[in-house]
């Protein structure tokens, strides 16, 4: 398989150790300066694009993707105001896009068991629901993809919670009986730790998922690729998220 990699720094990194020992080529490391050579880069030479850039690059670089009918996994977090558009433009030029907040497989358990733990909570109004996410120092969005998509899996569970509100250390916020409270926490390098709590006057009940290294978030990105690529080469193309992944057999070795 034959991988453009846009966006090039830690994350970029591991992602090609890890392309690289499954056997597939890199034909484009793309960052701020060296934008130009993607232009450079034929259809042929391309399967597949794995796009970890920043907030501000994201929607540029998937419209461009799309364009060239390149198919795109996309990891990047904090544009989504713009998701509807990409994916319109996905469907006008019958592309393939997948995209995930988190491709850890690890995280994406974590997501199915905290949509289960808010369908059994609905019957306990007694009980209010909160998050924690805490990431490293260079993280720039808050609240994280994840968490926002901790808390939709939540809000689609519990009738009673209707939306999120974000604490971080500038900025503080009142938790309310219909939100969910993400506090963000920014330290070291942490790669990335999500606590779901359930608290009433007498008890807690937490479920947590704790990233060790970027190795799970990448080895998931590639196993996308792979999975896009061959729905391209099959002529299948259309809008696709983990959900899709995991309904199948997947090569995680």
């Amino acid at each position: 398989m034959k991988i453009v990699l846009l966006g090039y720094g830690k994350m970029g990194k591991t992602i090609e150790r890890i392309a690289l020992s499954r056997g597939h080529d890199i034909v484009g490391r793309i960052d701020l300066n060296n934008r130009a050579d993607l232009d450079a880069l034929g259809d042929s030479e391309v399967d597949v694009v794995i796009e970890f850039s920043s907030p501000e690059a994201a929607v540029d670089n998937l419209r461009y993707c799309l364009r060239r009918g390149w198919p795109v996994v996309c990891g990047t977090t904090g544009w989504l105001t713009h998701r509807a558009e990409i994916e319109e433009l996905c469907r006008q030029t019958q592309g393939s896009f997948f995209y995930a907040s988190n491709y850890s497989i690890g995280v994406n358990l974590f997501f199915r068991l905290n949509r289960i733990l808010a369908q059994f909570m609905r019957n306990y109004p007694s009980y209010h629901v909160s998050m924690t996410e805490v990431h490293h120092t260079e993280k720039k969005d808050a609240p994280s993809g994840t968490a926002i998509t901790l808390a939709e899996g939540i809000m689609e569970h519990l009738p009673s919670v209707t939306r999120w509100v974000n604490e971080t250390s500038d900025q503080k916020a009142e938790p309310a009986p219909d939100a969910v409270l993400i506090e963000s926490v920014r330290e070291g390098t942490v790669p990335g730790t999500h606590v779901i709590r359930y608290d009433s006057d007498v008890d807690s009940i937490e479920i947590q998922h704790v990233a060790r290294s970027r190795e799970g978030f990448a080895l998931g990105a590639v196993i996308a690729a792979e999975w896009l690529s061959n729905r391209d080469s099959e002529g299948v193309s259309g809008v696709f998220g983990m959900e899709d992944l995991l309904g199948e057999t997947v090569n995680v070795s």
